[in-house]
């Protein structure tokens, strides 16, 4: 049986809307069946016919998606709030955040497929004020509670890419090979020994909120540049004595090279990522280098947040997640950083306090990268949310009621005139 059919054949029940619905409004019991979810998910696997799932998988998260409004709008319901999904030959990686059933109806479609079984997958809870917010019961909006809410809602994006975590390099497969996972609770006795040389595979954004003690930062803009980082930081064992040597007639930059050797392979690394779905790559990439003893932290920064306590960790700083709760501490509770609308980076409270920063336009990193066009393009949208809570204006996505009646009219009028 091919993909398509599999999938195909399955489609999301109706979900029932009546009084005696488990999806009701937000309520302060943390235990009731709509309480929100979100989890981070992948799976490497070796998927050549991935395209197949987009539409069945795309269509049951937007059947999940449910608004539930009464005449004056005061109810606003979402059993599936935000599903970002990538599909590509080697596996899936996703987010979803929804009530528990509703995500684990997702899942269990994903993996009705016995190559995307076992999921790897991170999940974290979502406190009652996040929720409260996210359903607009403290905004004055009746539907949502715009960009104060912790995740944005009614929002389905499934796409097909060349590669669930972008490194450009397709020959390396984690399904061939990987480095060793490191449990939470082992992870800091790793990173303790001297031996172990502690590299963040994550980007300079990331990296400046928060790190593991004594890492290494390779100061990446995206996970593309890591191989190149680290061929420009290690030199292979077997290579140390021809790389120092110099030519007859070699010019003054070999010479100038060969003064200063690149490290050696270290004896370990240990690598960390924020969910882990970097580090299977890059520890795969490093084992083709020929490097040894490559280790990774499963399940990433959240997992050890989650599970070791702060007065144990060798955390500092906090985590940035791709959502609007921009960063988590231990125990995955919402950080205190915000989000620039701008570039998308993480703000302090300093760094708000900064003249190049303007709400929804620049922050201190990215000012100087923006033009003035590019600076009121964005004054615009600001305006435009502002104005309707939405950018692009109360009409975006739909025929605006006027031109909809206009239309009517001109219809009637040409019967009429016939």
């Amino acid at each position: 049986m091919t993909l398509s059919k599999r999938f195909s054949a399955t489609s999301a029940d109706p979900i029932p809307t009546s009084p005696s619905s488990p999806f009701r409004p937000h309520s302060p019991d943390s235990t009731r069946p709509d309480s929100l979810v979100v989890v981070s998910f992948y799976k490497f696997a070796d998927f050549p016919d991935h395209a197949d799932l987009r539409k069945p998988l795309k269509q049951l998260c937007q059947d999940l998606v449910l608004l539930i409004s009464s005449f004056s709008i005061v109810a606003v319901l979402h059993p599936l709030s935000f599903c970002g999904i990538i599909l590509a030959p080697e596996g899936i990686n996703g987010s979803i955040c929804g009530t528990r059933e509703s995500v684990e109806r997702v899942l269990s479609f994903i993996q009705s497929d016995d190559r995307l079984k076992g999921l790897r997958r991170i999940e974290s809870p979502v406190s009652a004020e996040q929720e409260a917010i996210h359903h607009g019961h403290s905004s004055s909006s009746p539907l949502a509670a715009g960009e104060d809410a912790p995740f944005r809602w009614d929002h389905v994006r499934v796409k097909l890419k060349k590669e669930i975590v972008t490194l450009g390099m397709p020959d390396v497969s984690p399904i061939e090979k990987v480095g060793k996972y490191v449990s939470p609770k082992d992870w800091n006795a790793l990173i303790s020994d001297p031996d172990t040389v502690v590299i963040d595979v994550r980007n300079n954004y990331e990296t400046r909120i928060g790190m593991f003690k004594g890492a290494v930062d390779p100061c990446t803009t995206a996970f593309r540049e890591f191989p190149s980082w680290v061929g420009d930081q290690f030199q292979p064992d077997d290579a140390d004595v021809e790389h120092a040597k110099v030519r007859e007639g070699s010019d003054e930059s070999i010479n100038k090279d060969a003064e200063s050797p690149k490290q050696k392979m270290p004896k370990r690394v240990a690598m960390y990522c924020t969910g882990g779905i970097r580090c299977e790559k890059a520890s795969s990439f490093m084992l083709s280098k020929g490097f040894d003893e490559v280790y990774h932290l499963k399940g990433g920064i959240l997992k050890y947040l989650e599970e070791i306590p702060k007065t144990e960790s060798l955390w500092e700083g906090e985590c940035f997640v791709f959502d609007k709760r921009v960063a988590v501490e231990h125990g995955l509770v919402q950080g205190n950083f915000k989000l620039c609308y701008g570039c998308k980076q993480p703000v302090s409270d300093a760094d708000m306090e900064a003249p190049e920063w303007e709400y929804g336009v620049s922050c201190p990193y990215c000012y100087l990268t923006k033009s003035e066009e590019e600076k009121e393009r964005a004054r615009a949208r600001q305006r435009q949310f502002e104005a309707w809570g939405v950018i692009g204006g109360p009409d975006k996505g739909r025929r605006p009621a006027a031109k909809a009646d206009s239309i009517k009219t001109d219809q009637t009028n040409d019967s009429a005139s016939g």
